[in-house]
């Protein structure tokens, strides 16, 4: 709405109410009644009045609309319009391809049928009602039954379990039942006087299975008459005025002579909120508006999304500040690595073959005899980089001025036998590179000791041979 503006609309069969409100406060209410054309008298109107509005909330007199709760069996969320729509012809006085619809779920527990509070209006209806919007140049935001919006003039913290709410229009009373802020039920009845009244309210508390209301309010066209009534007492509440919100009071102190049952429904639709439940309004033509849990988690992710590349761009300019520090320390300390590297390198060598010997050890091999010996025979001109011990063989890498020279002296070895080439000698720069590999020298075993032979029987001494 243009400043703040929120019009609400409610039709009826003889006319219209127009409640319009600027930030809360009540700027315009007028009636129109029955015109030839009423969409030109209603623009014209609006200009005289310099309301100037787009979009406006409309709701049709509850008369217009059918209102029924309906029990369907246990379904699955998804298919819940459909079932709804194959039961309309059941529950409508009109064909149900005339119709158009909206449903609201009602609570039901486990194993019980689910049920649904339908709300429909005919096809005619609802194209006068946008018809009329058409031609005085505005767009529907929502179209509703009107008595549903009274819930928005008592603000949302309705705690009253039960409230029967009987808004009286003219000859008619629209009656709510409320679960808390929650709709149940809505009936259009006429009014002669309270015992009617009464009668009827019963009548749908038997539907609603409530025992007694713990609430009922009368509001609208002569509602004096019935406060305080016994035949209204008896249903087990006193009536009483609804405890309407500061706002709502506010407002309607400002309507003054002009404040009557249909103008009170107008402010009603004006003070409600954008999304409604129960919308008659086609799809097509809805606004495309955030709801309120949408907008705030919209905001929400646009400030997540600002906070973050700020944390990121925060966090990448005191990374890229730190790392010119750590690099211009690197450079001073670049000896001083580099001479770390180099025996970190050797360390690494050195706990490789320590960790060969200890490997060797727990195989039950003895390399230290074998590294005496390979320091001895190996000339000063070559040395190992790797040497690999198991239980059957021993592998040597390395280089040497002349690899070939190595296999006769680790020929010559005690512990060495079978020694050759694991792989081709590569040569270097001015080394070969070397793999050797030899197999452990099979140690001589001792022959056996003879048995010693068989003899005699020891035979006393001097005693004669036999």
């Amino acid at each position: 709405m243009i400043g703040g503006l929120q019009v609400g609309i409610v039709l009826r069969d003889q006319g219209l109410a127009v409640v319009a409100l600027q930030r809360g406060r009540l700027r315009q209410a007028f009636t129109l009644e029955a015109q030839e054309n009423p969409a030109a008298v209603l623009k014209a109107e609006l200009e005289a009045r310099r309301l100037s509005v787009h979009r406006v909330r409309v709701a049709l007199q509850r008369k217009l609309a059918t209102v029924k709760i309906l029990e369907l069996p246990p379904a699955a969320e998804g298919n819940l319009a459909q079932m709804v729509a194959f039961e309309l012809e059941r529950h409508l006085p009109f064909p149900a391809e005339e119709a158009v619809f909206d449903f609201l779920p009602l609570p039901a527990g486990r194993g019980e049928p689910q049920r649904v509070l339908l709300v429909a209006a005919e096809r005619r209806t609802v194209d006068r009602a946008l018809r009329l919007l058409e031609e005085a140049r505005l767009a529907p935001q929502v179209l509703t039954v009107a008595c549903h919006d009274l819930v928005a003039l008592v603000g949302r913290e309705l705690r009253t379990k039960h409230v029967v709410w009987a808004h009286l229009v003219g000859d008619d009373a629209e009656v709510l039942f409320l679960e808390g802020p929650r709709l149940r039920l809505s009936r259009s009845v006429p009014v002669a006087d309270d015992a009617a009244l009464a009668t009827e309210i019963a009548k749908s508390l038997m539907l609603l299975r409530w025992d007694a209301p713990g609430g009922l309010w009368v509001s609208g066209d002569e509602a004096k008459k019935f406060l305080g009534s016994a035949e209204l007492a008896a249903l087990g509440a006193p009536a009483t005025p609804p405890p309407l919100s500061p706002r709502a009071r506010a407002a309607l102190a400002a309507l003054g002579e002009g404040a009557n049952g249909l103008t009170l429904l107008a402010l009603a639709g004006a003070l409600g909120p954008r999304h409604r439940p129960l919308n008659l309004l086609p799809p097509a033509l809805r606004p495309r508006e955030l709801s309120p849990a949408q907008l705030v988690t919209a905001v929400n992710l646009a400030l997540a999304a600002l906070l973050g590349f700020g944390v990121l761009f925060a966090h990448g300019y005191q990374s890229s500040r730190h790392l010119a520090r750590l690099n211009a320390a690197i450079r001073t300390l670049d000896p001083e690595v580099k001479t770390v590297e180099r025996l970190v390198a050797e360390l690494d060598r050195k706990r490789g073959l320590l960790k060969a010997v200890e490997t060797a050890r727990a195989s039950g091999l003895h390399p230290l005899p074998l590294l005496r010996e390979l320091t001895e025979i190996i000339p000063p001109d070559a040395w190992l980089t790797t040497l690999n011990l198991d239980p059957q063989s021993v592998e040597l890498t390395g280089q040497a001025t002349a690899a070939n020279q190595l296999i006769p002296l680790l020929e010559a070895s005690a512990n060495l036998e079978k020694v050759e080439f694991a792989s081709p000698v590569t040569k270097g720069r001015d080394k070969e590179q070397f793999r050797i590999k030899a197999a452990w020298e099979t140690p001589v075993k001792p022959p056996a000791p003879a048995p010693p032979a068989a003899t005699g029987a020891a035979r006393p001494r001097g005693a004669p041979a036999r």
